[in-house]
C-alpha cells in the first residue's frame, strides 16, 4: 500500500537541504544534497 504525503523542503543557513511532513508529526530529515534527501524520504 503506498500513501501519498504533502514534503515542505527548505534550506538552512548552512545550505543543507530540510524537509518535514507536516501531517507526519516529528517526521523530518537533512542532506547535504537533494538527491540524498529525496533517497532519505523514501
Amino acid at each position: 500500500m503506498t500513501r501519498d504525503f504533502t514534503v515542505v523542503i527548505e534550506r538552512d543557513s548552512e545550505g543543507y537541504f530540510v524537509a518535514s511532513v507536516p501531517s507526519l508529526p516529528g517526521c523530518h530529515t537533512q542532506a547535504k544534497s537533494r538527491d540524498e534527501l529525496d533517497s532519505r524520504l523514501r
